[in-house]
């Protein structure tokens, strides 16, 4: 019976990727490959989950998919894996990803994390990843990646899309150059947003596929591996200008790569990130459970207050407060951190 029961799964397996198994590159053995591979997908906003509905249907086997927030509206335009209802509900978009990657594929295994990827809990977040992809929207989260994966040796792929443009970069640790190899510092002054520039979906989808690709790439190994591009690759859909980089080899004095300083890891001035696309700011240094029945009953003569399992939101014009079970919290409706540091301290607690 055992064997019989083998043999079915086989041949549902051979079946569901047919056509991918007959692409030369990855072949029956590459597709084996991909189905025992462990990918995390750090941001599950537009890029994120792009990359998440690729791999989820090209087979990965396992996806940890972690991101802090929760589906609106607005990302629906561009974000691939939620839809109105999960909006309505303020659905983590962690949890929304794993149950839509579960109707169309059941046989993978996706992990759903909400939480914020910081220098404390990064090791755990990202143990036993075999490569680390980058679906976030700010350059301190992708600093903290880079350091991590310059340290463990782990390969990651920096992905990003505002506007009609799309970039990205393979790092291959001690191999290629790393982020901080092509940019030493983050980005200063004025910088394009999605709420400053916008975003095309054709733009999104463009750079996740091109990450995907080179992220089975990287799964499979042998002679596909020796395909991947080692270059930091840039598009513009609209204007159809096109940019590249060499990223070959690590740059001599890499913060990184040569000093092996990993600042970023150490915590160091890491601040307050004001979120892509929302006139909002998140308090994420707090680590307290919240029960959300007993913080109902408090906030509910200052303002409107709903909740599920997944979060608590209270609105007092304004200002709205999205507050999650570890007391990590979004207020939106300032870029101040001292007025969001302000609303926390008075209705949540210093």
């Amino acid at each position: 019976m055992t064997s019989l029961r083998q043999g079915v799964e086989k041949e549902n397996f051979e079946e569901r990727y047919s056509r991918q198994i007959l692409f030369q590159g990855i072949g029956a053995d590459g597709q084996r490959r991909l189905a025992a591979g462990r990918v995390a997908i750090v941001g599950c906003g537009a890029t994120g989950s792009a990359l998440a509905s690729l791999l989820a249907r090209a087979g990965v086997g396992t996806l940890r998919v972690i991101d802090r927030d929760y589906v609106e509206a607005s990302n629906l335009q561009r974000q691939s894996l939620f839809e109105e209802s999960d909006a309505a509900e303020s659905v983590p978009k962690a949890i929304a990803a794993a149950r839509k990657i579960a109707a169309f594929n059941s046989e993978i295994v996706v992990e759903a994390r909400v939480e914020d990827v910081v220098p404390a809990n990064i090791n755990v977040l990202l143990d036993g990843m075999d490569v680390i992809l980058d679906g976030t929207d700010n350059f301190e989260t992708r600093y903290l990646l880079n350091d991590y994966a310059v340290q463990n040796l782990r390969p990651w792929i920096y992905a990003a899309a505002v506007g009609s443009y799309g970039v990205t970069l393979n790092v291959l640790p001690k191999k290629t150059a790393c982020l901080s190899c092509i940019f030493p510092d983050a980005p200063r002054g004025m910088v394009e947003t999605c709420d400053t520039s916008g975003i095309l979906n054709s733009a999104v989808n463009l750079v996740a596929s091109i990450a995907a690709t080179e992220a089975m790439k990287m799964l499979v190994g042998g002679e596909a591996a020796e395909r991947l591009r080692k270059t930091l690759w840039s598009f513009n859909v609209w204007s159809n200008e096109h940019a590249e980089i060499a990223a070959a080899s690590p740059r001599p004095g890499c913060r990184a790569c040569d000093a092996a300083e990993f600042v970023h890891l150490a915590g160091e001035g890491r601040p307050h990130i004001t979120m892509c696309g929302r006139n909002s700011v998140q308090i994420h240094e707090r680590a307290r459970p919240v029960d959300f029945i007993e913080m109902q009953r408090r906030l509910e003569s200052h303002g409107v207050v709903r909740h599920n399992e997944f979060v608590l939101k209270f609105w007092r014009e304004p200002y709205e407060m999205t507050l999650f079970p570890d007391g990590r919290a979004i207020i939106k409706g300032t870029t101040d951190t001292a007025i969001a540091r302000s609303l926390y301290a008075r209705y949540v607690g210093s």
